[in-house]
């Protein structure tokens, strides 16, 4: 007699030694506890995160695929730079799904959702208050996720999630610019004011106007560190 298929279900009751070692690297790397072109020495990682060799060669591997870590010729894995050509590709891909994603939001969303939404920005603005960046990063995702799904774009934002480590390097890089906490509550306020409306328009425009101040807001501050880097290579 065949085995049922659910004797075939693996269960996972704890987290894996990789996993952990890779949330604390790329927490590492979101913090800035690791500066862009900074060489990841594996043996040096080893020590630091207590996990072996394999292990940390698995987790540059995966945070490669993230666009975390780049690797060199004759030099090895280094912390990857960012890319002001890139950065600005990805703030596009934002804007249009995130316009779409708010549009059908205010077309879609009930009371429930649009309650959610506002409660989320509210715990974003204490969070900026208490400047808990990573609990900032952790929770506008979560607003974003929330956005996404209520106006069933589930593709979208599965398109948005493969690029969430350099989405959220980005926003890591931002919202500790000065007074970004204030501009960017406001303007995710904006964006809900016109999904409580059902005007998708306007909650479209104001979710790319959105975009289109923190890009601005980074790419002024990717210029400044790529002079910096500059400098720094050169001394």
């Amino acid at each position: 007699m065949d085995e049922p298929t659910s004797s075939l279900k693996v269960e996972r009751r704890t987290t894996t030694l990789r996993e952990l070692a890779l949330e604390k690297m790329r927490s590492a790397i979101l913090d800035a506890r690791f500066q862009p072109g900074d060489r990841l020495v594996e043996r040096t990682l080893c020590a630091e995160l207590g996990v072996s060799r394999t292990v940390v060669r698995e987790v540059l591997r995966h945070l490669e695929t993230e666009g975390l870590v780049d690797t060199l010729p004759n030099q090895g894995p280094i912390v990857a730079v960012l890319d002001i050509d890139t950065a600005i590709e990805i703030y596009e891909i934002r804007g249009l799904l995130e316009g779409e994603a708010a549009s059908a939001c205010a077309r879609h969303a009930d009371a429930q959702t649009i309650d959610e939404l506002e409660a989320c920005i509210d715990r974003i603005e204490r969070a900026f208050h208490d400047q808990d960046y990573r609990e900032v990063r952790a929770l506008t995702t979560a607003f974003y996720e929330r956005m996404f799904t209520a106006g069933h774009k589930q593709v979208a934002w599965e398109i948005v999630q493969s690029l969430m480590a350099r989405i959220n390097r980005l926003r890591a890089l931002t919202i500790s610019s000065n007074d970004r906490g204030s501009q960017a509550v406001m303007e995710m306020r904006e964006v809900l004011a016109a999904i409580r409306t059902k005007d998708e328009a306007a909650a479209r425009d104001a979710a790319i106007s959105h975009i289109n101040r923190v890009l601005e807001i980074a790419r002024n501050l990717l210029l400044d560190g790529q002079q910096h880097l500059t400098l720094k290579r050169a001394g």
